[in-house]
C-alpha cells in the first residue's frame, strides 16, 4: 500500500493500494457507417466487460419544453479483449443504434461506467439501457471519499497517470471530427476499464456493493419508505407517515426503518435511511446507527454520524470522536459537525463557529439581519441601507449567527448528498 504522489492533506489521509502500469491499445476505430457498427456488435456481444463513455452536445437553436438540451454525440467502447481494439462510434452520423442494444442489455456482460447517470440519459434518448452495470465512481466514493473520486484522481492514485482533459470543453458537434478529440474521446472508455481493473484487484467489497444486476428487484422496505429510499422522494417523510396510519406509532417508523438498514443492499440507499431516521427524530435506532460508525463504505460512516449528530443522543460522542481521524475527509467533517451537536455547542462545523468565521480571517463578511456586530434599526448601519436597498425585511434573511441546525448540515453535505443519489 502506498500513498498518492501529492495528495491533498485534507483530502484522503488514509493508503492505497500500490499503482499498475496502463496498458495501450493496438487498435482504435471510428465507426460511422452502419456496417462498422454491426461489426462493433457483433464484437461487443462476445466480450464478459465492457467500458463505455459517452460525449454530449447541446441542442442549438430554439427548443420547445419538452425538447432535450443535449444530444449524444459520441459512443466510445473498450472491452476485455487483451486491450485489442478501442472504438468511437459516431451517433450523430448513425439515425439507428438498434444494433447495440442486445450487447447493452446482455445481463451475463457487465457494462463499465464513471459516472452512470448522464451516460445513461443519453443512451435512453437512443432507445437504449444498459443492464448489468458498475459505476466506478460509486466504488472510489465508497473507499476515497466524493472528492476524491473522479476519473482524473483515480487514474493518479491507481496508474500514475494525469488524465489530459484539454477537450473536455471541445464542440464534439463539429465533423470532422479532427484525431486528436477521437483519441481523447477513446481514452475516458480505455481508462475506466483500466481502473476497474485496479479497483477489482484491490477492493473486491467496494466492487460488489456497487454492481447492479440487470432484474434487481426494488429495495424491500415498507412501501411508504420506498420512494425516500430509492431516491424520488418528493415531499416530507412527514407526510408520508401520516398516510401510512404511523404518525403516532415510533415504534411502527423504527420497525421499518429498523428493516430497511438491514435489507438494502448499497450504500447510498443506506445512507438515505439514515437520514430518514434522523428526520423524524427516531432516538431508539441510535445502537442500530452505531453499528455502521465502523462501515466499510464512507458513506454509511458519514450518514451514521450525521443521523448521530441530528438526534443528540447521549453517549454517541464517545463513539464518534475516533473518527475525527477518518481517511476519507467527509467522514471527518461530518465527525466534528456530529460533536459541535452532540456536545451542545453551535451546530456549525468547524469552519464555521466563532473562532473561525470568515469575517474573523479576512477582516469583515457582509451578513443581512441584525447581530452583535451592528444594530440593523440604526440607519447608518451598511446593513440597514443594504436591506432598504434591495427591499428586503429586516428578518427576511439568516446573519452567520442566527443559521439553524438544517443551514449548517446542508453545508457540510453539500458535497456528500450526491453519494446518495
Amino acid at each position: 500500500m502506498s500513498r498518492v504522489q501529492g495528495a491533498d492533506h485534507d483530502g484522503f489521509r488514509g493508503v492505497s493500494a500500490p499503482p499498475i502500469v496502463a496498458p495501450g491499445w493496438k487498435h482504435h476505430h471510428y465507426v460511422d457507417r452502419p456496417d462498422d457498427l454491426r461489426a462493433l456488435a457483433a464484437n461487443l456481444a462476445a466480450a464478459r466487460t465492457i467500458a463505455i463513455d459517452a460525449e454530449f452536445v447541446q441542442t442549438r437553436g430554439p427548443r420547445r419544453p419538452t425538447d432535450l438540451a443535449h444530444r449524444l454525440a459520441l459512443l466510445q467502447f473498450t472491452s476485455d479483449d487483451d486491450h485489442t481494439h478501442s472504438t468511437v462510434v459516431d451517433t450523430l452520423r448513425l439515425p439507428d443504434l438498434s444494433p447495440l442494444r442486445a450487447a447493452l442489455e446482455a445481463p451475463d456482460i457487465l457494462k463499465l461506467f464513471h459516472g452512470i447517470s448522464a451516460d445513461a440519459r443519453m443512451l435512453a434518448t437512443r432507445g437504449l439501457e444498459a443492464r448489468y452495470t458498475l459505476d466506478l465512481e460509486a466504488v472510489s466514493r465508497s473507499i476515497f471519499g466524493p472528492r476524491e473520486s473522479g476519473l482524473q484522481a483515480m487514474l493518479l492514485r491507481a496508474c500514475n497517470i494525469r488524465l489530459d482533459k484539454s477537450l473536455q470543453r471541445a464542440d464534439w458537434a463539429r465533423r470532422p471530427l479532427t484525431p486528436a478529440m477521437v483519441a481523447y474521446a477513446a481514452r475516458d472508455a480505455e481508462m475506466t476499464l483500466v481502473l476497474y481493473s485496479w479497483l477489482a484487484a484491490n477492493y473486491a467489497w467496494a466492487v460488489a456493493l456497487h454492481l447492479q444486476p440487470a432484474d434487481e428487484p426494488p429495495p424491500d422496505v415498507a412501501p411508504w419508505l420506498l420512494p425516500y429510499v430509492d431516491g424520488t422522494r418528493t415531499r416530507p417523510v412527514e407526510t408520508a407517515v401520516a398516510e401510512a396510519g404511523i404518525a403516532d406509532n415510533l415504534l411502527a417508523q423504527e420497525q421499518a426503518l429498523r428493516e430497511a438498514l438491514a435489507r438494502v443492499r448499497h450504500p447510498g440507499h443506506r445512507a438515505r435511511v439514515m437520514r430518514i431516521a434522523s428526520d423524524l427524530g427516531l432516538t431508539g435506532l441510535a445502537p442500530d446507527l452505531h453499528a455502521y460508525l465502523p462501515a466499510l463504505a464512507s458513506e454509511e460512516r458519514a450518514g451514521a454520524i450525521r443521523a448521530l449528530g441530528r438526534l443528540r443522543v447521549p453517549g454517541s460522542a464517545a463513539l464518534v470522536r475516533p473518527l475525527l481521524g477518518d481517511p476519507v475527509h467527509e467522514v471527518r467533517q461530518a465527525a466534528q459537525l456530529a460533536l459541535d451537536q452532540l456536545e451542545g455547542r453551535a451546530a456549525l462545523g468547524p469552519e464555521m463557529r466563532p473562532e473561525m468565521r470568515p469575517e474573523r480571517r479576512h477582516g469583515g463578511i457582509w451578513t443581512i439581519g441584525g447581530d452583535a456586530a451592528g444594530d440593523p434599526a440604526d440607519p447608518n448601519d451598511w446593513r440597514a441601507a443594504l436591506r432598504a436597498r434591495f427591499g428586503i425585511a429586516a428578518s427576511g434573511m439568516k446573519s452567520a449567527d442566527e443559521r439553524t441546525d438544517a443551514d449548517a448540515e446542508t453545508d457540510a453535505e453539500a458535497e456528500t448528498d450526491a453519494d446518495a443519489d
